[in-house]
């Protein structure tokens, strides 16, 4: 690469979630939704677009926006939002844009010569007889759209299945023909949502028959799921002769995945593949303890220059409306299966980063109150990334909102040789920053920030046993305080 790169990936002031990765030709290309800095809504912006040289996944590249919102003809007034996309190369050679307007529920499909081209309106997904798929008796509404293409036949994922909703089965597969909008076979519903893993065929076949549901029922095994039943967030890969379906669960920071043979049948449970509170792992806390303010996930995983890479997103700005890309290095075992990895700062780098320059705080990628450490972001008591100015504007991010007993992790760094350790703060802070390598371990130096309405830096001597490791500084006092760097010396 000709830089590092760390999460998130694209620039601080970007805010591109539901990141769906696709390797066309010598790129990939990422599609999302687009929200706003110290957004109000999910995803109101229009479709934009970046991509990177598969070989340099440092040298992202901002491809403007391929989709207006109001080029479908039912949103030409705009006052509808784009959900998550996702693109397919079509049997043609064109690139199809699947997605869902929020206050609809069908599926709209716009076609492209190239990746990341303007986008043009081109139908909806339809039965044979003209139907749009979501408006036949019985049908569940269409959301968050997956597409995998082979073919002459394109295989559509899509549903969401909140909490305790009866007459939302759970996630359904669709075979879309050669002309990427009509459907060729009844759809199927193939993951579970959270009613119904725990029943049996005979219950499920009932329960479908009482809300009139249409669709084929392939629930045999739907009990692997307990716990981590399908929410929303579609997502479709195939590796070698295996179907990945990749989904957020119930809980909503996971993201989980379960494999088949088939496209449409045959899914089994397979696990947790990131968190984006870290909960489940158990490396550097305990199993069941959030270490950052996640909520809601989205993304799926690709293979990009000879490695697999999960991408998903994370929640700043105290809201559930302003959410960033990140990405991590993923592995499949020989056995298909696919081990939940850590959230970390260094994300898409070729290893850890160079622990000898200065950092943004924005790529923190562990924050909490130590007291009260929490899975969902929202309360005024939490520490978050924000900026300055308004949306649109290119001003690096920070940490705001630093109280006692706040934790910040940065993972990870290649320590040689490191003797200081700086930081950039200001506002009005009564207290210091603990510096450790563990977040609970012991304390290696403390640096004291003093009261400024500017950027200013602050210095602590310090000795980091050389390797691979992690720093988290821990404020300890009264005031609110903010942190716009780490510098290593």
């Amino acid at each position: 690469m000709k830089k590092q790169v760390f999460n998130p990936y694209l620039p601080s002031w970007e805010y591109i979630p539901d990141g769906e990765p696709h390797v066309f030709g010598d790129r990939v290309y990422i599609y999302g939704s687009h929200d706003f800095f110290n957004g109000y809504i999910f995803c109101p912006g229009d479709y934009v677009c970046y991509s990177a040289p598969v070989k340099d996944l440092s040298d992202w590249r901002y491809e403007g926006v391929i989709y207006q919102r109001t080029t479908d003809p039912v949103n030409k007034e705009g006052k509808m939002c784009l959900y998550a996309p996702d693109v397919t190369k079509g049997p043609d050679g064109k690139y199809y844009l699947y997605y869902v307007l929020d206050k609809v529920g069908y599926v709209s499909v716009a076609v492209c010569n190239k990746p990341a081209g303007k986008y043009k309106f081109y139908g909806y997904v339809h039965y044979k007889d003209g139907t749009r798929l979501g408006e036949r008796k019985g049908d569940m509404p269409q959301f968050d759209p997956a597409v995998l293409t082979e073919g002459n036949k394109t295989y559509l994922y899509t549903a969401f299945c909140g909490n305790h909703m009866k007459d939302r089965i759970g996630a359904m597969a669709t075979v879309v023909g050669e002309d990427m909008l009509t459907i060729e076979e009844e759809p199927v519903v193939m993951v579970p949502g959270d009613l119904y893993s725990c029943s049996d065929s005979k219950d499920i076949e009932k329960a479908a028959k009482e809300i009139n549901c249409p669709y084929k029922i392939d629930s045999e095994n739907w009990k692997g799921f307990k716990g981590h039943e399908f929410f929303e967030a579609s997502s479709v890969r195939k590796v070698n002769d295996t179907y990945y379906f990749v989904y957020s669960s119930i809980v909503m920071h996971e993201l989980c995945y379960a494999t088949s043979k088939n496209p449409v049948t045959g899914f089994k449970y397979g696990g947790v593949i990131v968190s984006n509170c870290d909960m489940h792992i158990d490396t550097y806390k305990k199993a069941d303890m959030p270490s950052c303010y996640g909520a809601n996930n989205h993304g799926g995983f690709e293979f990009i220059n000879g490695q697999y890479y999960i991408f998903y997103h994370r929640h700043t700005n105290n809201t559930w409306y302003s959410r960033q890309g990140c990405a991590e290095r993923i592995k499949l075992e020989a056995d298909g299966s696919i081990k939940q990895v850590e959230i970390t700062s260094c994300g898409l780098n070729e290893g850890p980063l160079k622990a000898e320059s200065e950092y943004p705080a924005y790529i923190v990628s562990n924050m909490f109150i130590e007291k009260d450490p929490c899975p969902y972001v929202g309360s005024d008591k939490y520490p978050y990334v924000t900026q300055e100015g308004k949306d649109g504007e290119h001003n690096t991010g920070f940490i705001a909102n630093i109280k006692d007993g706040a934790v910040l992790g940065f993972k990870y760094f290649d320590f040689k040789n490191v003797s200081k350790i700086t930081i950039s703060s200001r506002c009005y802070v009564y207290g210091h920053y603990e510096v450790r390598t563990q977040w609970d371990g012991p304390v290696l130096a403390v640096i004291k920030p003093d009261l400024s309405n500017v950027w200013e830096e602050y210095s602590a001597e310090v000795i980091i046993p050389d390797g691979v490791g992690a720093i988290y500084l821990k404020y300890v006092g009264g005031g609110t305080g903010q942190l716009k760097s780490i510098k290593f010396n």
